[in-house]
């Protein structure tokens, strides 16, 4: 029997045809349509054009966060060239910084309004331009000035990437597209201060700002070929009264925060006054953002859940993170005497620890509940970031080395898949004001961070005891015990003959404590993380992001012929 059509032998052959006909009339209709319903593996890989589109991003990106950590290195070359203070060329950050929080609430609404395309193009052309100025730059006057004009530019980068890459990927490689975009934002810190301390070592401080040109030329001829075309949204009024608010109160904010490493105190008028009146500003803002329908800074996606706790994640993450993170290579430089070249050198095993891990990380983002993963990677950072509690002046590199490894594994699987939790349940109108607010959470953190962190240490070596019979310094205050190491290990040609050996090794472990003592509140803060963590979804989230799109504009999954 033919069986499942009753057929004797003799009809084989016919029963055959029949069955062959049937199969081929429901392949078009029923089979057909089972298959587009079903996940479908080709969809969530990595196209040729997404790729193309990642590569766009990263460009600037890499620029943006490298030039941050390059020009950190060059502070003291500027202070020779200029004949300036440190606190004065100091602004060539301060200034970068402030023009990053006034620009960056803008970038969602106008993203909206003119498309990210034509916006990540026009950023581009500023930071290059700024780039080009700040090497021609005569004065630190005019060196502030450009680099104000670099960071309105920069400061548009990082949301504006963040949003094309969103909306590129879609609901199901989010996560992949992310990791792609999270590797320079590791390596930034890493790698900045190895290249400018060789660009600056084997050519002039010129170089760090020049070096710009071409990246900042090949990224805006890939972005007008790359990107796709634009689709900007002409409807939405400008909320100038929110932007008359948050924009001056953030800068406001972050120049106080900004002040307070360099004034030691939080009762210096400097710090407070300014950090009062930017946050009665944003305050302000707060208040006020619930009554227009479209705010410059849209509060109210803090209704979504995943949104918040991941937010509130990366909040503390980056205070730890880009605080202690950042007195990784002060450590190396003032307690080993290290050159900043081999400082930069000895962080690299965080950056390799992190590449391995974030295209995993990535992967697993699309297809595990973040909540199952991040608690395990925030583990390895509290476990590398221990070693560094017990630092003294002769600590094995070996462990030190393997700790900042271990660190990077788990950096590589925390900060991006906890991005990806925040963006991906929104919807693709609200990927652009959502990418807005986390990138003001990230800068907000970074500064309080780095402020807090460089308090904590300078306080602390302040504590130092005076050096018995030696003259005040350039401030009026006694040269301290820990100050005269220090010098020891980065300036030693500047030192008087005869100062005894035993003095010298007093200080440098006073500065290791201190540094160790430091350690200590960024790695309390690591395991507070934890506790926002553990409220991250530990099941998988439906996506949102096409809810609001045309059924027509969605993009279509493909469809397996058989």
């Amino acid at each position: 029997m033919c069986a499942g059509f009753g057929c004797s032998g003799v009809d084989q052959r016919r029963c055959t045809r029949r069955r062959v006909r049937w199969r081929r009339s429901i392949s078009a209709s029923v089979w057909g349509e089972l298959v587009a319903n079903q996940p479908v593996a080709a969809a969530s890989k990595l196209d040729a054009t997404v790729l193309k589109i990642a590569g766009v991003v990263v460009l600037g990106a890499i620029m943006s966060i490298l030039d941050v950590t390059v020009v950190s290195v060059a502070l003291p070359t500027f202070q020779n060239e200029f004949d300036a203070s440190y606190a004065r060329v100091a602004w060539t950050m301060t200034g970068y910084t402030l023009a990053l929080a006034t620009v960056i609430p803008l970038s969602g609404w106008a993203a909206d309004r003119f498309g990210t395309k034509r916006l990540y193009m026009l950023a581009l052309v500023l930071f290059t331009a700024g780039s080009g100025l700040c090497a021609t730059a005569d004065s630190i006057g005019q060196l502030i000035g450009y680099r104000v004009l670099q960071g309105l530019g920069g400061g548009m980068l990082m949301p504006l990437g963040m949003t094309i890459m969103t909306r590129a990927a879609g609901p199901d490689r989010i996560g992949r597209l992310m990791a792609v975009l999270g590797i320079p934002m590791l390596l930034g810190p890493i790698g900045g201060p190895i290249l400018g301390g060789w660009l600056i070592d084997v050519a002039n401080w010129h170089w760090i700002f020049l070096i710009n040109l071409p990246i900042g030329a090949v990224a805006l001829v890939y972005a007008w070929r790359a990107l796709p075309k634009d689709n900007p949204e002409p409807s939405e009024s400008f909320d100038f009264l929110g932007m008359l608010m948050l924009s001056p109160g953030l800068a406001s904010f972050l120049f106080g925060v900004s002040s307070l490493p360099e004034t030691g105190t939080i009762t210096a008028v400097k710090v407070w006054l300014p950090m009062v009146l930017g946050a009665a500003l944003v305050i302000g803002f707060v208040f006020y953002s619930f009554k227009p329908q479209h705010p410059l800074l849209d509060l109210r996606l803090f209704r979504n859940r995943n949104l918040t706790i991941a937010t509130i994640s990366l909040f503390v993450f980056i205070i730890a993170f880009m605080g202690a993170g950042l007195l990784f290579p002060s450590y190396f430089l003032q307690v080993r005497g290290e050159s900043t070249l081999h400082a930069g050198l000895l962080m690299a095993p965080q950056g390799i620890g992190a590449m391995l891990t974030m295209p995993i990380a990535g992967m697993l983002a699309d297809k595990i509940p973040v909540g199952r993963t991040v608690p395990f990677a925030m583990a390895l950072i509290a476990t590398g970031f221990f070693t560094f509690t017990q630092v003294g002046t002769d600590t094995s590199y070996w462990l030190l080395c393997g700790s900042l490894f271990v660190m990077g594994l788990g950096m590589g699987g925390t900060m991006m898949p906890m991005m990806t939790s925040a963006l991906r349940t929104l919807t693709h109108h609200e990927v652009a004001r959502g990418s807005t607010l986390t990138n003001i959470i990230q800068q907000i953190g970074g500064s309080v961070g780095g402020a807090v962190m460089s308090v904590i240490l300078t306080s602390r070596l302040n504590e130092s005891a005076p050096v018995p019979g030696a003259p005040a310094g350039p401030d009026g205050k006694p040269v301290t015990e820990a100050a005269l190491a220090i010098a020891a290990q980065t300036h030693p040609e500047m030192l008087p003959p005869g100062i005894p050996p035993e003095l010298i090794r007093k200080g440098l472990d006073f500065v290791a404590d201190s540094f160790a003592t430091t350690f200590w509140v960024g790695f309390a803060l690591v395991l507070a993380t934890l506790i926002p963590i553990a409220f991250l979804p530990k099941k998988r989230e439906v996506s949102h992001l096409l809810d609001d799109q045309p059924e027509g504009e969605r993009p279509a999954a493909p469809v397996i012929i058989h």
